[in-house]
């Protein structure tokens, strides 16, 4: 039986691997130094709008880019991080002929002169089938040609470097045929990366990780994509703890590397929280983890404010909890006013709103430890103040005993502005609950039972 390793999994990092504006040269020296400061040893630099990583991937490294790269190589070192340079051709590769391969293998020779010794081969989110009239006549399939381009670059690696593949086909149960071909067909050597079941995974189990072995030759390297929140995902926050790994995934794989946000400060959260899991994946408590990690990343100074705000933007692939402190006092609100005890309603629900409130009012206008973290979450803390409003406006409503005559005209703005604001906070719950009081066929009480399993 395979034994964990003293500190957790083998691998265990973060890669920058999102779509958007990559990141900054200071914004990566400094996410090194926090990794590796918590147990993190591998850095993967991939992202995906880097002209030189993926659209101009023929192109060597020159003058400000050469010097950033190798500032960051020169980084890495210092702070025990391996860095996996990666670069992804397959928008324009032509897999058969020699002279793609000739400019794939001195790209990856140029950044291996300056100290890099992992390299990567991205083959992911390209088209599923073979672009060149040649490479169709000389390969029956996708797999086939990319079988041939691995093999061929990891001959021409230099002595003592290795490679890592993220295939076409990434997630899934991990028996499709494509990952059955590449891995019979490619030296046992080379890593393969892996998202799990779907692209952003809810779970990451065990005996897929098997099965994915079973399939390829070889333990999976997770490319787990959280707290990425690029393209469809961009309205929301991933600041809630890592969870729904098994704390025996280390048993079946070689590791864990996780995909961050483009908001650099915001994804340091998450990043503390998967650092706990990688190091002890069988000890990890992931509410415990988070506690520490938004102390650590906040500050002291505002961590309660920004604790309280957190708590409202838990909505991710890991999590279908939205705002737990806030859907109870709405479902007790409603449970209240439906039998018609108003007025103790409306003073609970003012004190949830006034929390709220007050946590907000800090984090915009008070005195800051980690203002670049708070301007990163703007939008989505100005949300929080806004939704805080509206909850206040209900209970006032409610004292008042007009809520039922007054809620259209009163919380419909405050809905509309919310939703205007196209992020996520607070989840389901609210805007459901608003959603109700502003249809004049539904009593504030029967939000209950028409919210379903949200509210």
């Amino acid at each position: 039986m395979k034994t964990a390793p003293p500190s957790g999994f083998e691998i265990r990092g973060v890669i920058e691997g999102f779509y958007g504006n990559p990141g900054t040269r200071l914004h990566r020296l400094e996410l090194i130094e926090f990794i590796a400061a918590r147990g993190m040893n591998t850095f993967v630099y991939a992202p995906k709008d880097d002209p030189l990583v993926r659209r101009a991937w023929r192109e060597p490294y020159r003058g400000d880019d050469l010097d950033r790269l190798t500032e960051l190589i020169d980084c890495c070192r210092r702070h025990g991080v391996e860095l996996v340079y990666c670069v992804s051709p397959g928008l324009s590769i032509q897999y058969s002929g020699d002279g793609d391969l000739e400019a794939l293998a001195a790209k990856l020779s140029s950044v291996a002169a300056l100290g890099v010794r992992r390299c990567g081969l991205l083959l992911d989110d390209i088209p599923p089938e073979l672009q060149h009239g040649a490479d169709r006549a000389m390969f029956g399939t996708l797999a086939e040609a990319h079988a041939h381009l691995i093999r061929r670059v990891f001959e021409r690696l230099e002595d003592g470097s290795s490679l890592v593949v993220c295939p076409t086909v990434y997630w899934g149960r991990g028996d499709e045929p494509y990952l059955a071909a590449i891995g019979e067909a490619i030296d046992p050597r080379v890593e393969l990366f892996w998202t799990g079941r779907a692209i952003c995974a809810a779970t990451l189990d065990l005996a897929d990780a098997r099965t994915f072995a079973r399939t390829t030759g070889r333990d999976p390297t997770y490319w787990d994509n959280y707290p990425v929140n690029d393209v469809a995902m961009s309205f929301e926050l991933h600041i809630g703890p890592y969870r729904g790994r098994d704390p025996r995934l280390w048993e079946a794989s070689r590791g864990v590397i996780a995909n961050g946000m483009e908001l650099f400060e915001a994804s340091k959260i998450a990043f503390a929280t998967i650092a706990d899991y990688l190091r002890d994946p069988e000890g990890y408590e992931p509410e415990a983890s988070w506690q520490r990690a938004l102390r650590d990343v906040a500050g002291d100074s505002e961590f309660e404010a920004f604790a309280i705000f957190a708590d409202n933007v838990r909505s991710s692939c890991l999590s279908a909890e939205d705002a737990p402190r806030v859907t109870h006092a709405i479902e007790a609100f409603a449970f209240a006013f439906d039998r018609g005890d108003g007025m103790a309603a409306a003073a609970d629900l003012t004190a949830e709103a006034d929390r709220l409130l007050g946590a907000a009012e800090q984090l915009l206008r008070g005195s800051v430890g980690n203002s670049a973290l708070i301007e990163e979450c703007r939008p989505w803390i100005e949300a929080f103040e806004l939704g805080a409003r509206a909850l206040a406006r209900v209970a006032d409503l409610a004292a008042a005993g007009c809520l039922e005559r007054d809620a259209r005209a009163e919380v419909m703005p405050y809905l509309a502005r919310l939703r205007q604001a196209r992020v996520r906070v607070f989840g389901d719950a609210l805007d459901m609950f608003l959603s109700d009081l502003t249809d004049t066929h539904v009593r504030p009480g029967r939000m209950i039972a028409l919210g379903g399993g949200t509210l």
